[in-house]
């Protein structure tokens, strides 16, 4: 898949269907946004901060916050606003909406960056114009479009304070007050606001409010607020500022001033369309911008069992020390998500898979865990690994290879369904006589059914040789310290090839000549309860003690030259990855991303 935009120029025919393509179908039919152009004069900052921009594209959007790490409903925005400009040849801009300087910083914005180009696209369109965007560079066009609004009677300065405006805003049963601020005369606000801009007033002191209709049942409605003091630093602008402008009234200008022609949003921002399309409206009535102006159309946001989405509970995570960071494996960010192990292009096949409609549902983990396994299947090289070691020995070893330090040479494929055409990959390791197997291979006193080691059964060593259990050894409190075997020889041949010795079970073993040492990260769904934050819960308390388990483990040598973001079907355990940050040469740690089958429920 490319990773650039523009670089088709049709939709793709496989791509399913959903509301927001059937919308854009009729506009590209109809030649709703042909004429979409910026109606200010050329030499306008905020017509170059812009670009040059094609009226004849479609055109969306991704207008993240600078105020945190981005999230897996973040990453199912991202494909679905740059997947339609790919699919119709057209653009979609990354633009900060960067109107809160207390909340965002620069370490955020580096981060949003580095994920949208991770997960596999670009804002350049096709003429190599990079459409980066912040709402910041368009705060002398805002400033100007709020006194624009003032001086035709459409904001006036409030200096109500916070409570007398909630009280006086009124509920879905009652209309709101009138503010006694109301009924200023437009060069009175104007004043007002202007001394808002100078610093002449606290933080707090005032607002400037749009004047649309305090009975409105909409409460969004109801004069809202699209100013306030803030003396903040902001990390584009500096000190330029101690007023800025409200999210709802940044975000259409923004749209407008990029002729964005289908802005998309989620759900939650349905009722203020009223309040975009009214500021649109506006505006255009003053030639502060162009008609057709942007449209906003919502769809549902991602809701994913054992998964909280919201910043501001994830940023306790990571303040009170529960998780490690943004990037811990666990956390539900697109970083956290890289560290665990999973790829861009298995997270878009899962914003593929679960598609685009306006309904409220949630969606099964497994879902993404199974587009994970899809992808790796093929790609994922294979290797042996013992997470929970117990040494075994081979007792007659050196009688059948004439020392006790031979080792014998094995291979298995790397990767058993390479693609046609393919050369099929080895891996080589040793079987000498020591080696290490999985506790749980091995019952002095098996279970009805176990076909593993016991007292006089035998099992193949994968890619090695069959043997035959004949006890173990333990220490002074019982605990079985070592398995003993011996190695069973060929019944034609005589040789330990034993491939005529038919056994009903195979284990997994690393050698212990050659297998490394490895930190082994068990990771595991961070929250019990498959809606940890829904109807009132207290997410900490459904906290998954087994979340994060580590232990020793020891794997074949063919892992010794893993690079970190390496990825790997352990056998019989899982998809596993090379750490992306602590993992070196000479101290391997591996993550499971997951299983590899659905076993959560069980």
């Amino acid at each position: 898949m490319s990773t650039a935009v523009h670089n088709d120029t049709t939709q793709d025919p496989v791509k399913p269907s959903n509301f927001l393509r059937q919308i854009i179908d009729a506009d590209l039919a109809q030649g709703t946004h042909a004429h979409n152009r910026w109606a200010g004069s050329p030499g306008d900052a905020a017509h170059q901060a812009a670009g040059a921009l094609d009226p004849a594209r479609i055109r969306t959007r991704f207008p993240p916050e600078p105020n945190g790490y981005l999230h897996v409903g973040h990453a199912k925005s991202i494909c679905l606003n740059f997947g339609l400009a790919r699919d119709y040849g057209g653009v979609c801009h990354l633009r900060f909406d960067d109107t809160n300087p207390e909340k965002e910083e620069q370490e955020y914005v580096d981060a949003i960056v580095d994920a949208v180009h991770w997960l596999g696209f670009d804002w350049k369109d096709a003429d190599g114009h990079a459409n980066l965007y912040y709402a910041s560079n368009y705060f002398d066009f805002m400033y100007r479009a709020a006194e624009y609004l003032v001086e035709t009677g459409n904001a006036y300065v409030d200096e109500q304070s916070a409570e007398e405006m909630r009280a006086n805003r009124g509920d879905f049963g009652k209309p709101g007050v009138d503010s006694p601020y109301r009924t200023r005369t437009p060069a009175e606000n104007l004043a007002r606001l202007r001394e808002m801009r100078d610093g002449k007033l606290a933080d707090g002191a005032a607002v400037l409010r749009a004047k649309i209709d305090m009975a409105s049942p909409n409460i969004n409605l109801r004069d809202p607020a699209i100013y306030r003091i803030k003396r903040a630093e902001h990390h584009n602008t500096g000190d330029k500022w101690c007023i800025y402008p409200m999210y709802t009234f940044a975000h259409p200008i923004e749209d407008a001033l990029e002729c964005i022609t289908h802005s998309i949003c989620t759900l939650e921002f349905e009722d203020q369309r009223p309040f975009y399309d009214w500021l649109l409206d506006r505006l255009a009535e003053g030639d502060l911008i162009a008609r057709p102006h942007p449209r906003q159309y919502e769809f549902a946001r991602l809701n994913l069992t054992y998964v909280i989405t919201s910043k501001r509970k994830l940023k306790h995570l990571v303040d009170s020390g529960i998780v490690s960071g943004w990037d811990d494996p666990r956390m539900p960010t697109i970083v956290g998500l890289r560290r665990r192990g999973y790829t861009p292009a298995a997270i878009q096949a899962f914003c593929e898979r679960i598609g685009v409609t306006k309904d409220y549902s949630w969606i099964d983990y497994a879902t993404l865990e199974g587009c994970l396994r899809e992808d790796l299947e093929a790609k994922a090289h294979r290797a042996m690994v013992v997470l929970d070691p117990l040494k075994l020995e081979l007792t007659n070893w050196a009688e059948l290879f004439g020392s006790p330090d031979h080792l014998e040479p094995c291979s298995l494929p790397a990767l058993p369904h390479a693609a046609e055409g393919q050369a099929m990959p080895e891996r080589h390791f040793t079987l000498g006589r020591e080696a290490w197997i999985e506790r749980e291979d091995f019952a002095e006193v098996p279970p009805k059914g176990y076909k593993r080691l016991f007292p006089g059964n035998k099992v193949r060593l994968k890619g090695g040789y069959v043997i035959e259990c004949t006890g173990c050894e333990k220490d002074v409190a019982g605990n079985v310290t070592k398995v003993l075997a011996t190695v069973v020889p060929d019944t034609k041949s005589g040789t330990p090839g034993a491939d005529s010795v038919k056994v009903k079970a195979a284990i997994t073993w690393v050698g212990a000549a050659d297998g490394v040492q490895a930190e082994v990260r068990l990771y595991d769904r961070l929250f019990t309860d498959a809606q940890p934050d829904a109807g009132g819960k207290d997410y900490l308390a459904l906290l998954n003690p087994d979340s994060l388990k580590v232990v020793t483990a020891y794997v074949e040598p063919s892992l010794a030259a893993a690079q970190a973001e390496d990825k790997f079907q352990f056998e019989r355990f899982g998809y596993f990855v090379a750490d992306r940050k602590d993992h070196a040469p000479g101290k391997p740690v591996f993550n499971r991303v997951t299983g590899l089958k659905d076993s959560w429920g069980k």
